[in-house]
């Protein structure tokens, strides 16, 4: 489904959800790859941790248009979530958990895959509880709030031998994969200037602005967008960020986070992003510039409908599902034991360079990734 080539080719969370996520249950054996485990089904279950308004948007209708899995399950604390999505989506109750009782996932051999969708703060918990139970991890980005999170979750699920991935939909929309190939190949040369913005303007509070929560405000939630996407346009992990955070414009209701943010990233190769996000402005586009060319999305990080021009001409892909793509390739990993390409790996490098570029915000020096 490539183009023609262009040269030669959340909700509301209720406080008391931090209690229901304190007990772990004890490990249990491993699930490798289930074809070399002798399984031959032709799709996967996914249960769904969180139905907030991406578990519900996008990710279950992804999971009636997906071709290797299906929503099998759901975790939720909220006992009338409960009982729509089990109505809606015809989810047999065995399959339906809260939070107190999710370790018992482990006994239901339909669900192979936990898709973590709560506030970013909860991510590891509840990766390191499916992991224990034996379910292949998917946790939405950004990843964790600190590299250390990280890190407990790519060690539980490796101790657990589990697959985890990130929720970088990106990776599989054809935009984006072009991009990368462009960039692989030089066709325009390598990308060496680069310019981003993702931004959205908030209109009333969100957990995405709590501290505990969020881990940040724009940063976290969209900014990182931007940073990822540098990332595979150049194929690179920056080596030094500065960054400046923006005097904010409605500070009521920016009151723990930031509001908007402005950095630099350097890259090895002399590559340079200058890149902003903000909660309280309208942006969503991406450039990468190189001797022979350049490639300029208009809109660059959205569900659908992405444009984008080149110096030869504008792209022109037919609309995916990039929720379904991602899922389905990660349920053929499982299926075949071949690595994902959006590993736990590549998200701990992303919250290892936002937590450069907040200690560059915070000193307003240049901060080593």
């Amino acid at each position: 489904m490539r183009q023609q080539k262009l040269s030669r080719s959340r909700r509301k969370f209720l406080r008391n959800f931090w209690f229901a996520t304190a007990g772990i249950a004890a490990g249990i054996g491993s699930r490798g790859s289930l074809k070399a485990m002798g399984h031959d089904k032709r799709k996967l279950g996914v249960a769904l941790l969180g139905l907030g308004r991406y578990a519900g948007g996008q990710l279950a209708p992804a999971l009636q248009e997906t071709k290797q899995c299906y929503l099998a399950g759901v975790v939720t604390g909220h006992p009338e979530k409960a009982e729509a999505w089990t109505a809606k989506y015809n989810l047999k109750r065995a399959s339906v958990y809260n939070y107190e009782n999710f370790d018992r996932i482990a006994d239901n051999k339909e669900i192979d895959i936990v898709y973590v969708v709560t506030p970013v703060s909860l991510h590891p918990d509840f990766a390191i509880r499916a992991a224990k139970a034996g379910k292949h991890v998917v946790s939405e980005k950004p990843m964790a709030v600190s590299v250390a999170e990280c890190d407990r979750m790519i060690a539980a699920c490796k101790q657990a031998k589990v697959k985890l991935g990130l929720g970088y939909r990106l990776h599989y929309d054809p935009f984006h994969k072009e991009m990368v190939r462009l960039s692989s190949e030089k066709e325009l040369g390598p990308f060496t200037k680069l310019t981003g913005n993702f931004s959205f303007v908030m209109r009333e509070h969100e957990w995405r602005i709590e501290k505990q929560l969020g881990g940040g405000g724009a940063m976290m939630d969209v900014g990182i967008y931007v940073i990822h996407g540098s990332c595979m346009a150049t194929g690179l992990t920056p080596v030094s960020v500065r960054a400046h955070e923006e005097p904010k414009l409605r500070p009521e209701l920016f009151n723990e986070t930031e509001e908007a943010i402005t950095w630099t990233m350097d890259f090895p190769n002399g590559a340079k992003l200058e890149a902003s996000t903000s909660f309280n402005a309208n942006a969503n586009r991406l450039r990468a510039e190189g001797k022979q060319g350049w490639i300029d999305f208009s809109q660059a990080f959205s569900y659908r409908g992405l444009v984008c021009n080149t110096s030869r001409g504008p792209m022109t892909f037919p609309t995916i599902n990039q929720q379904a793509a991602q899922m389905d390739d990660f349920a053929d990993c499982v299926l075949t034991g071949r690595e994902t390409p959006v590993p736990g790996e590549l998200g701990r490098r992303d919250i290892k360079i936002i937590s450069a570029i907040y200690e560059s915000a915070r000193t307003g020096k240049s901060v080593r990734v």
